[in-house]
C-alpha cells in the first residue's frame, strides 16, 4: 500500500485541500492509480500528476505538524489499550471505564 501516513492524512486533512489536489490523491491514494493514468484520466502531464502529489503531501505534513489530529489519535489509542489493560486488572472499576468509552466513543463520531 502507497505510503500509509499519508493515506491517514489524507483521511484527516483531505478536505483542506483544493479539489484537484483532492482528485489527485485520491486517484494516487485510494484508486491505486500509477502517475501515468492519473495523468491521461485528468488529461494532464505526469510531471503535473507528480507536483499536485507533492504539493499535496507538504500541506499534509504542514496541517499534521500544526493540528496533530494524527498524533492525537495515535495518543487516544494508546490511553485506550492502558485504559483496557487496567480495567482488566481491576474489574471492579468496569462501570466507570464503560463510562469513560462511551466518552471516547461520542468523540470519535
Amino acid at each position: 500500500m502507497k505510503e500509509f501516513r499519508y493515506i491517514q492524512l489524507f483521511d484527516a486533512y483531505g478536505p483542506l485541500l483544493t479539489e484537484h489536489q483532492r482528485d489527485v490523491c485520491e486517484l494516487y491514494y485510494m484508486c491505486d492509480l500509477s502517475l501515468t493514468e492519473i495523468a491521461e484520466q485528468k488529461g494532464i502531464s505526469k510531471q503535473s500528476v507528480s507536483e499536485v502529489l507533492a504539493k499535496s503531501r507538504q500541506l499534509l505534513d504542514e496541517y499534521e505538524e500544526k493540528l496533530h489530529v494524527l498524533r492525537t489519535r495515535k495518543t487516544l489509542e494508546e490511553v485506550k489499550k492502558r485504559l483496557t489493560a487496567f480495567f482488566e486488572k481491576y474489574p471492579q472499576f468496569s462501570d466507570e471505564f464503560n463510562k469513560i468509552l462511551a466518552e471516547f466513543k461520542e468523540q470519535e463520531e
